[in-house]
């Protein structure tokens, strides 16, 4: 009898389930974040920015890339006044993920929240911020990995519509650096990227450079004088390619 008493006073052993999930500590925490993020969407986001700041510059690859999905998730779930408070701190993490050295991960998943957080501010206040995320993101409409080309396609597309007069003829500059990207992946191999490079031409119209040729212009053009002048300032080549695609 008092054996049995001993034995049901003992802490029962843990199971090897429960220790595998000790040894994830840093995935339990983000998922705590994440769900009281859905619950408690005032809850202030200040304490959990220390504890992600640290994560996304973590050496661990998985880490950067739980904090930047977390980062994500805030930005989608918590009110759009605390993430306006918050940009500064949103943008620096961001842009620290876009430029990953390893982790194709982590940079997908900064492109994809950097468009949350582009939409919910209007662009609005990125200062130097808007010059590196152009940067970054024009190198990644190339990438090999379709989603990313498609976020990054989506993304500059955003940047199109921000730039404003301020950064006007930094962004003319990239669209134009940009043409060949452009051109090349309206006809990309993935129709979600084709689609989506399509739209983020019709965006980048208004930056592309002005040429002093006055050529390429159908007989139905000439009947529209104003849309004629217009056309006629674009490189025929990129003409060409509006014309086959349905763009113009």
């Amino acid at each position: 009898m008092e054996q049995t008493q001993r034995l049901l006073s003992q802490p029962p052993p843990i199971p090897t389930s429960q220790a595998k999930k000790k040894r994830m500590p840093v995935k339990s925490f983000f998922s705590k974040v994440s769900w009281k993020l859905r619950l408690q969407k005032r809850e202030p986001l200040k304490n959990a920015f220390f504890i992600l700041a640290e994560k996304a510059r973590d050496p661990n690859a998985k880490k950067r890339h739980l904090a930047m999905r977390c980062l994500g998730t805030m930005a989608r779930e918590a009110p759009d006044k605390q993430v306006r408070k918050y940009k500064k701190v949103f943008l620096d993490l961001l842009v620290h993920g876009l430029y990953d050295p390893v982790s194709s991960e982590v940079i997908h998943e900064s492109v994809k929240t950097l468009t949350i957080m582009l939409g919910k501010i209007q662009g609005q206040g990125l200062g130097s911020f808007f010059i590196d995320i152009t940067l970054q993101t024009r190198t990644l409409l190339d990438d090999e990995n379709d989603s990313v080309r498609y976020s990054a396609f989506v993304l500059f597309g955003q940047l199109a519509a921000f730039a404003g007069r301020k950064w006007k003829k930094f962004f003319t500059h990239q669209v134009n650096q940009t043409q060949d990207s452009l051109l090349t992946h309206l006809q990309d191999k993935s129709p979600q990227v084709a689609k989506a490079c399509k739209t983020t031409v019709r965006a980048c119209v208004p930056y592309l450079k002005l040429r002093k040729e006055r050529g390429f212009q159908s007989e139905e053009d000439q009947r529209n004088p104003r849309l004629s002048r217009q056309l006629s300032h674009y490189h025929p080549e990129v003409l060409l390619f509006f014309y086959a695609n349905k763009i113009l």
